[in-house]
């Protein structure tokens, strides 16, 4: 399992882009993971599923709540990461008002979740495997703060606790 110091996983998110511009098509859209967390602070937060209930009601909201404390903090970007395709990443994205706040990064295929060790088995609940819930905050592609729930719960991945480390 990825920890405090680890570079993280190569490999590449998906992300659904409403409008064409700066190289991006309308549409989903690969970003390589290395390039995009090259010389930026990035809060990263993974969580089980988009439109789930408290990754709808809970997690997410705290980062997009949050966004300007994160951006004073020194924060340049904050990502949701989700074994979800593009395009559900987009429309809940879209639902929870997200844009220009929080990116909604789809890891599809569970290959940056398997990466990083952190995952969630939620096969026995229909779902298969799944990115497990998590915080961390990640300096030019270094994790540099990790708060992982362990395969459950909502305790220490909230924005509240990654804002405070990252004021720190």
């Amino acid at each position: 399992m990825i920890q405090i110091g680890d570079k993280l996983p190569a490999g590449t998110l998906f992300e659904y882009v409403e409008v064409e511009g700066n190289g991006c098509s309308l549409g989903p859209n690969p970003f390589d993971i290395a390039e995009s967390t090259a010389g930026k602070t990035i809060a990263i937060f993974g969580l089980p599923g988009a439109f789930t209930p408290t990754c709808s009601a809970k997690h997410a909201p705290g980062y997009i709540d949050h966004a300007a404390q994160f951006k004073a903090a020194g924060v340049d970007e904050i990502w949701c990461v989700s074994v979800n395709d593009a395009f559900v990443m987009g429309a809940w994205g879209r639902e929870l008002k997200a844009a220009g706040k929080v990116r909604m990064m789809a890891d599809g295929s569970a290959a940056f979740a398997k990466a990083t060790g952190l995952t969630l088995d939620l096969t026995d609940k229909g779902l298969g495997l799944r990115s497990g819930r998590y915080s961390m905050l990640v300096k030019d592609g270094v994790v540099a703060q990790l708060n992982n729930e362990n395969g459950g719960g909502f305790a220490v991945s909230d924005a509240e606790t990654l804002l405070k480390q990252a004021q720190a």
